[in-house]
């Protein structure tokens, strides 16, 4: 399963230079890194980071994270792919700059 991080430019950024980071503040403060699936991601934009520029979408492959990943209750009673350790630059299957249209975040196929 692919699973779905969104990162500000600059934490990209450090992500690239660093090859690995604590994620954004967010995921800092809750203590791991959010994540979600093709079926969250447009909600966890609009809800989030609306109108929000500047944004990478990184895709991963689930598996790779081991017991660091674990699926919890969220938004919703939705179940969530939360990483409990260092997000990795090694792994990372694409990145895609994310435009805006009319305030909304166009994003790119996720299931194909």
């Amino acid at each position: 399963m692919i699973i779905f991080k969104i990162l500000q430019t600059l934490e990209w950024r450090d992500l690239c230079t660093q090859k690995e980071t604590l994620g954004a503040p967010v995921d800092q403060a809750d203590g791991y890194i959010h994540f979600s699936t093709a079926a969250q991601v447009e909600e966890t934009l609009s809800k989030h980071f609306s109108g929000v520029s500047g944004l990478v979408l990184i895709a991963y492959e689930a598996s790779i994270f081991g017991d660091a990943l674990r699926w919890e209750v969220s938004r919703g009673g939705a179940l969530f792919p939360h990483l409990y350790s260092k997000l990795p630059l090694r792994g990372i299957l694409w990145h895609h700059e994310l435009n805006l249209q009319n305030g909304v975040h166009i994003l790119p196929n996720l299931n194909g």
